[in-house]
């Protein structure tokens, strides 16, 4: 019974791609939960609502007030925006860009943050994590001790809420966004 169940799950372990890297005892809680249909219901149940952000104006204005709150020093923003590609080209969920260009005699930097346009449909604490996370790279080009601090000091729950996206997402590409109208019905 046991060797069967456990069987069972390993085809369905490669689907877990936003998991790679997490304890096979993490992965198989997750496997449970998408084949008993109930990963979106748990999502639904820590995160009631999706946010209402949902125009470039209001990401760029709620990205602004996280960097006014926590990094007045930082360089400015010269965009913030969705974007439905970024998924698919750069397999990332949000990119920060910085650009240098000679204006006259001046050097001029350009810092632009885009955000998968998947996150349009989440909770606001999945959006703000992704929102931090960019943010940080504005101090910390790489994904280091220094880099993963700042966030925590932006958001304290980060490591939970990047998990927690993780699961989201996973959710998204199986079964869709349990916060989109369609996917209301199946939540009971």
């Amino acid at each position: 019974m046991i060797r069967e169940r456990i069987e069972g799950i390993k085809p369905q372990m490669h689907h877990l791609k936003y998991l790679a890297g997490y304890s096979p005892k993490i992965t198989a809680q997750v496997t449970e939960l998408v084949a008993e249909n109930r990963l979106g219901l748990v999502l639904v149940q820590r995160y009631p609502k999706a946010h209402n952000i949902r125009t470039d104006k209001a990401l760029y204005d709620f990205t602004v007030a996280i960097k006014n709150e926590f990094m007045r020093t930082a360089q400015p923003l010269s965009r913030v925006a969705y974007d439905g590609k970024i998924h698919v080209i750069n397999n990332a969920l949000g990119t920060h860009t910085f650009v240098s260009r000679v204006q006259g005699g001046k050097l001029k930097a350009k810092h632009e943050i885009r955000i998968g346009s998947v996150f349009r449909d989440a909770p606001r604490e999945f959006l703000k994590m992704i929102v931090v996370h960019e943010l940080a790279h504005l101090k910390e080009k790489e994904h280091n001790k220094a880099f993963y601090q700042l966030c925590e000091y932006m958001e304290p729950a980060y490591h939970q809420l990047e998990f927690d996206t993780r699961l989201f997402l996973t959710q998204v590409e199986m079964a869709g966004s349990p916060y989109l109208p369609e996917f209301q019905g199946h939540n009971n």
